[in-house]
């Protein structure tokens, strides 16, 4: 029986990715974004259909959801893959951009969560997969609110498990390291406070190491094989590393001394800081 995936945040990067992959595979694909308008690709593969979705709004998941559903007779998997990245500063951060931090990472993916649950709980089978991320376990300079939204992420998905176990509903959260899309153009939200430049100088080294750290990035195919492998595991396994770097990144932090990996994220972010 061909079956069904509900993707968020697929206009771009790993989501846009993931749909191409899973329609490859012969899945229906509902591909969903805040303005379907806008793309030009993705309509026009076969078992890809596009539906309005932002993940602030709850009318608007619960009409996508449905819409989905009736078009496909049923979906078995959701991928929320939206995402914002509020990076900088802390005390430069705007109390908006920390919100919408949490609006998208955090309370989007639960408003998700919470109105496919119905649905899922009925049928007594589904499957939940959260594009989660190394920087829920691993922290680092300027990234302090988006580590925050994914530590969060992390620990509510890690709780859901259990509650959602009885009914067939596996929970899954697949952590890549830095990947090569343009979250680091589009995505990624720089936070800027006038008259404060004391922490400039840092501030745009930690910026530029970054940078780089993408750029020299694997591309989407490595997160988008893991999410495949997630969506297609019938296993209760809950957490999916994606790639050589996430798996060294990971290992590492689970057996070094703080004091020894934190020197280590010094020498690449802090790189040329005196």
């Amino acid at each position: 029986m061909q079956k069904t995936v509900l993707i968020t945040g697929s206009s771009s990067g790993i989501g846009k990715a993931s749909v191409k992959y899973f329609a490859q595979k012969g899945w229906n694909v509902a591909a969903t974004m805040r303005d379907p308008s806008k793309e030009k690709e993705l309509n026009t593969l076969e078992n890809v259909k596009l539906f309005t979705l932002d993940v602030t709004n709850s009318e608007s998941i619960q009409k996508a959801i449905a819409d989905a559903i009736e078009c496909f007779g049923g979906i078995d998997v959701i991928i929320n893959n939206a995402g914002y990245g509020g990076v900088g500063i802390f005390e430069a951060a705007q109390k908006e951009q920390i919100q919408r931090q949490f609006d998208t990472n955090v309370f989007g993916v639960m408003n998700v969560i919470r109105e496919i649950l119905p649905y899922f709980r009925k049928r007594k089978d589904g499957c939940i997969i959260n594009i989660s991320s190394i920087a829920g376990f691993v922290t680092f300079p300027i990234y302090s609110i988006y580590n925050a939204s994914k530590f969060a992420l992390e620990g509510f998905t890690e709780a859901l498990q259990y509650e959602l176990r009885p009914f067939n509903i596996r929970v899954k959260n697949i952590e890549p390291g830095a990947i090569k899309t343009d979250f680091y153009a589009r995505s990624q939200d720089l936070f800027k406070k006038e008259g404060l430049t004391d922490y400039d100088n840092y501030a745009q080294i930690a910026f530029a190491n970054t940078q780089k750290v993408g750029n020299d990035a694997p591309g989407p195919d490595v997160v988008v094989k893991k999410i495949y492998q997630a969506a297609t595991n019938t296993s209760y396994r809950l957490r999916f590393p994606a790639g050589i770097q996430a798996k060294a990144v990971l290992l590492a932090r689970k057996i070094l001394p703080f004091n020894w990996f934190k020197a280590i994220v010094k020498v690449v972010v802090e790189k040329g800081y005196k």
